[in-house]
């Protein structure tokens, strides 16, 4: 309820599908609307949505708990992914390096007392595409399978501080550092900790804190093994952060295509 008051007033605002689309959708059903409803409270809107991104439910199966025809749950969804992304969209979650530090936990002290976020991609699975050419773009080579693919950071307390759009599978850890907008926010005093496949060092005005490469090495040095393991341990959190995420099932099923235009 307390996220329903905060954004209650802006939903009398809310840009929902044309009517010229509600009777394109509806005609194209094969579900009859017989004693079906065709609309629902906002809130009651709310919570199905809400239900859609936690159970991973089906629309035909949406229609049948909310009792409303399964257009109308089509209409719902897509309505709510675009006010949700606007208005959510809308708030800054980049927090001021001040901010950063004032909250930076004593793990941070030392070598890493300048991190202003911890990034590391997702991926999510979805279905794949008939063309070959859109399978050849979401195929991802790590998961070995067609995804989509997200930057995440987090500060060094735990905050949520940065989400990219979502790219296609195939794009690899420095693409989508690049073109992610993420550059923008960071300045020289700004440090980031990564993966090992973030060389992004050209691109960060700041400096990268990343687990050290074996390269043609027999073995690390005693440092780089120490750095290694500090860092590992300091970034499981965000790791933390994007099973977080996949609490949620609609994001640890497979997507379908058909809501690939508003999964953002």
């Amino acid at each position: 309820m307390a996220f329903w008051n905060l954004i209650q007033e802006a939903t009398s605002r809310m840009v929902r599908v044309t009517s010229g689309q509600k009777s394109l959708s509806t005609s194209t059903s094969t579900e009859s609307p017989v004693n079906r409803p065709t609309k629902l409270l906002p809130i009651d809107e709310l919570f199905l949505f809400l239900n859609y991104l936690a159970t991973g439910c089906t629309q035909r199966e949406l229609c049948h708990k909310f009792n409303i025809h399964r257009a109308t749950v089509s209409r719902i969804l897509v309505s709510w992914s675009n006010f949700l992304y606007t208005l959510l969209g809308s708030v800054s979650i980049w927090m001021a390096p001040g901010r950063v530090r004032a909250n930076c936990p004593t793990d941070f002290s030392g070598t890493y007392k300048n991190t202003q976020v911890i990034l590391d991609c997702t991926e999510m699975r979805c279905q794949t595409p008939s063309s070959l050419l859109l399978q050849s773009e979401v195929f991802s080579t790590y998961k070995l399978r067609s995804t989509f693919k997200a930057l995440i950071g987090m500060s060094p307390h735990g905050a949520l501080t940065f989400v990219s759009a979502l790219f296609e599978g195939s794009i690899s850890d420095k693409e989508i550092f690049r073109h992610s907008g993420i550059t923008s926010l960071l300045t020289p005093e700004m440090d980031i900790m990564v993966d090992k496949g973030f060389l992004v060092d050209e691109l960060v005005p700041g400096k990268v804190h990343r687990p050290a490469f074996l390269s043609k090495q027999a073995q690390m040095s005693e440092l780089d093994v120490h750095r290694t393991q500090s860092i590992a341990r300091l970034r499981v959190h965000v790791e933390r952060l994007i099973r977080r995420v996949k609490e949620n099932k609609l994001f640890d099923t497979v997507i379908p295509l058909s809501i690939s235009g508003s999964i953002n």
